[in-house]
């Protein structure tokens, strides 16, 4: 190898270490996928945005030079800033999109879009300065190739933003064109030249003619996508596809010619080949989904459903077949040693390739969960076995060797795949059929999934698809009827702007959809009606219900002992934690106790807090242990005080598992902005002036609100009147209700509907002031703040054997004051408070005692609304 060669040599190996990298990062991803937040879609962007996009980026350049027999200006220096700043960019963007950060999402997009233009700039000067070439001609799909993916990046950003039928045509528009566009333009007119050259033919007489024609189509039929989608003409988008597909035909044909003067005889070309028809297929399957779509979101949906055979079957098996023949040839060595990398690459091949093919194929079908899982696991294993051997190919090609020295394996390309002509397949579909036996043996409760819906009845063959909306806390539409037998498909649209499912009593669901996320539930044979409704907290009982019809014959006696079944997870729920529920006892070591004594308003104007949103599961009274929402790990969130004129600003950060939100009354502002709900990992900030004084609730205001208040979401702000006097004793006291639900569950909905509490409960835990009591010492003047934070019963608050002189109630003195002196002969014996109201009252004892703090509403008093003041001499 000479001077130059060896320079290219090194060039690719480093560079295509960056590829490998991505490709490593997301078979990591994948091999970790239940831990990992949407884990799909950082699969999808690792594997295209960057392993297949800088593999793009290094070899369309390669040929490029190649082809046109000029090199790109700037050279490797500027190929190694733009591979570069691609590789921030995408980087970038999937940091961005995992924290929820919009402008960090914008940013590297902006960066990803400059490297694709930059590149299209120097493809189109490089073919000024260079030779007249029929071949050169080709480079033009990479030109093409690069416009679009600015392009698809812009509408990448946008489907960020959109919701409902936008969202799903910039989804639509957004998949085609960074995946036929990007991706389908360079492969396209790489192998124009490429897949002779691995073949061992001559290129096509016809070939330059073909691709030229091919591309007006190609390019065509995506700029039609783009106008459908934008115009919201879902038939537009279909003939787009149909249009890109004759190009596809078109360009295809001069390559099925010379595969037939010479077959596939390697793994390189094999994997090329299969790349090839998933490609194919794919198109032809989407023309046929977008041309039948009744809706833009039904079309995302089935869109979408194409998203793994483009991005394994095509995008990760052209670019590790096209490396299995470029890396051994780019290397070098000399003959002798190509035959041996080239051997290297092929290890395996007719195993690997089923494994891909023959998983991804069941991946696809309505098997089993477990049948899915395993086969994708074999996938996986396949596709992370030819990087590896093209490291082993690096490795032996740059090993130094004496001069005159043969090769350890002269072994000639394509034999590896011969010797496994026979034993390499039936070994893997062996495995294959082993996965789907196992799987189908060990996961009958799937297989049983259809059996719950079908009820017995025979199936009909008619597939029935439903279009449903969670929308606004309701399914839509909430009722729908099927006939006897038939298959039935949901459509599910959470169009909502927080997170929401759809289970069925069958077993089948939607899993948890984010805000505009559309999925498939695949019901299956229906015999019977079924139930179903959104699992998320609250929801059921905020009236998301959903109910499947079925008419004409079924099988009655199945219906019914169906139901039951159906419904046992319903009856599970009517256990409670109440029954372990023992006011006798004390608080146990762990229980989530709080001192009620409250410091002073701090000097600073403006407070600036952080609240954490958190669930916790702790010990909420003596015997129970539930899974409260927290602000800031305590239930109720900590006490603020400051002065009217103060500014609080408040940063809200949701490291919970549902969406919810922050409502202060203290402060006066549209709630538009500030209340709205933020999803898992999102933060806001909340600003407010206090005007007025007083003690004023804030709480989560995401629907259900009652629940979410009920499960610990509440706490207080205190505003301290004007001239508020300094007491000896200043304490808070928050009453809440408690509705448990099962030990470690979250509140029990039911019961907070039919305003059942199991108890009543001052900080949020009965009578934790009996065992802790308050303290004060006789002719101390004692100031207890009380809010009521509900979220239903109304609070009399009362010490027994004491009288209030001063009364404070909803921001005015209802007896007493600054400058009023004694109260003279009036006093108070309760300050009565609505859900959501507050005040203080004021004391002073005489007597030492133990003095008991109740809700005169005894029946609230006696299950756990109770503490003790004492008082010593």
């Amino acid at each position: 190898m000479g001077r130059r060669g060896r320079v290219r040599s090194r060039w690719h190996l480093k560079v295509n270490a960056i590829v490998l990298v991505w490709l490593v990062a997301s078979a990591a991803v994948a091999l970790g996928h239940r831990g990992v937040a949407d884990a799909r879609w950082l699969m999808v962007h690792l594997l295209l945005l960057g392993a297949i996009s800088a593999a793009i980026l290094i070899w369309s350049a390669h040929f490029a030079e190649a082809m046109r027999r000029r090199p790109l200006r700037g050279g490797h220096r500027d190929q190694a800033i733009r591979l570069a700043a691609h590789t921030v960019g995408a980087s970038t963007v999937i940091v961005g999109v995992s924290v929820g950060r919009s402008p960090v999402v914008a940013i590297g997009a902006a960066l990803i879009a400059v490297v694709g233009l930059w590149h299209a700039v120097v493809l189109v000067e490089q073919g000024r300065r260079a030779l007249a070439s029929s071949l050169g001609w080709t480079t033009w799909y990479f030109v093409t190739a690069a416009l679009t993916l600015p392009v698809g990046v812009v509408l990448g950003v946008l489907l960020a933003r959109a919701d409902g039928s936008a969202h799903a045509r910039l989804y639509v528009a957004h998949l085609v064109t960074m995946l036929l566009g990007w991706i389908g333009l360079t492969v396209m007119g790489t192998l124009v030249t490429l897949w002779p050259t691995m073949l061992r033919v001559r290129v096509d007489p016809g070939a330059e003619r073909a691709a030229r024609q091919g591309l007006v189509a190609l390019g065509s039929g995506l700029a039609v996508v783009v106008i459908g989608a934008a115009t919201g003409v879902l038939g537009l988008a279909a003939a787009g596809v149909a249009v890109y597909g004759l190009g596809l035909a078109r360009t295809a044909a001069p390559l099925v010619g010379e595969a037939r003067r010479r077959a596939p005889s390697s793994f390189a070309t094999w994997s090329v080949a299969a790349a090839w028809v998933w490609l194919c297929g794919s198109v032809l399957v989407w023309t046929a989904m977008l041309a039948t779509a009744s809706s833009w979101p039904e079309a995302e949906v089935r869109v979408g459903a194409l998203l793994a055979p483009l991005a394994v079957g095509f995008a990760a098996q052209v670019l590790l077949g096209s490396l299995s023949y470029l890396v051994p040839m780019i290397l070098g060595g000399g003959p002798a040693v190509v035959r041996v990398t080239n051997a290297i690459a092929d290890r395996g091949g007719s195993a690997r390739l089923v494994l891909v093919n023959g998983g991804l194929a069941l991946c696809l079908l309505p098997a089993p969960s477990l049948v899915r899982v395993g086969a994708s696991v074999l996938v996986l294993g396949a596709l992370a076995w030819t990087p590896v051997l093209l490291v082993r190919v690096a490795v032996v090609a740059r090993r130094p060797r004496p001069v005159g020295q043969a090769p350890a394996v002269p072994i000639a390309a394509g034999q590896v795949m011969r010797r496994g002509r026979l034993g390499q397949p039936i070994g893997a579909g062996a495995a294959l059929a082993l996965v789907v036996v196992v799987g189908i043996a060990a996961d009958p409760a799937s297989v049983g999934l259809g059996a719950a819906a079908a009820g017995g009845v025979a199936p009909s063959g008619t597939v029935v698809e439903v279009a449903v909306e969670a929308r606004d806390m309701r399914f839509v539409p909430s009722s729908i009827e099927v006939q006897a037998g038939d298959e039935l498909v949901l459509v599910v649209t959470n169009v909502d702007a927080s997170v929401h499912d759809l289970v069925l009593d069958s077993g089948a669901a939607s899993g948890r959809l984010a805000p505009n996320a559309t999925t498939r539930v695949e019901v299956g044979v229906v015999g019977r009606d079924l139930d179903g409704w959104c699992s998320i907290a609250g929801h059921r009982q905020m009236g998301m219900v959903f109910e499947v019809l079925v008419t004409g014959d079924g099988d009655d006696e199945a219906t019914a002992s169906d139901h039951g079944a159906g419904h046992a997870s319903d009856a599970a729920s009517t256990e409670s934690a109440g029954d372990d529920l023992d006011l006798r006892a004390g608080p146990g070591p762990d229980a989530a106790l709080q001192d009620p004594l409250l410091p002073a308003a701090s000097e600073p104007t403006v407070h600036r807090e952080r609240l954490v949103v958190e669930e916790v599961e702790a010990e909420v009274a003596p015997g129970v242990r539930q899974t409260i929402w927290t602000f800031g790990g305590a239930a109720p969130g900590p006490v603020l005080r400051g002065r009217v004129g103060d500014t609080f600003e408040i940063t809200l950060v949701n490291d919970g598992s549902i969406g919810h939100s922050i409502d202060f009354h203290a402060g006066a502002l549209a709630p538009d902005g500030p209340m709205r709900t933020i999803e898992p990992g999102e933060e806001l900030t909340y600003r407010f002036t206090a005007t007025r004084s007083g003690i004023w609730m804030y709480h989560c205001a995401t629907m259900p609100m009652s629940l979410h208040i009920a499960n610990g979401m509440f706490g207080a702000v205190i505003i301290d009147p004007p001239d508020l006097p300094v007491v000896d004793r200043e304490y808070v006291l928050v009453q809440s209700e408690q509705y448990f639900g099962a030990q470690g569950g979250i509140a029990d909905a039911a019961l907070i509907a039919a305003e059942s509490p199991h108890a009543v409960v001052f900080n949020g835990y009965p009578n934790q002031y009996d065992h802790r009591p308050l303290t004060a010492r006789v002719g101390e003047r004692v100031r207890i703040w009380v809010l009521d934070a509900g979220p239903n019963r109304s609070s009399a608050f009362h010490v027994v054997g004491a009288q209030f002189d001063t009364v404070y109630l909803e921001g005015a003195y209802q007896l007493g004051g600054p400058g009023t002196g004694a109260a003279g002969t009036g006093g108070a014996q309760v300050l009565g408070l609505q859900p959501a109201q507050g005040g203080f009252v004021e004391l002073v004892v005489s007597e030492a005692g133990h003095y008991p703090l109740v809700s005169h509403l005894m029946v609230d008093a006696e299950r756990g609304a109770h503490g003790l003041l004492a008082v010593r001499d």
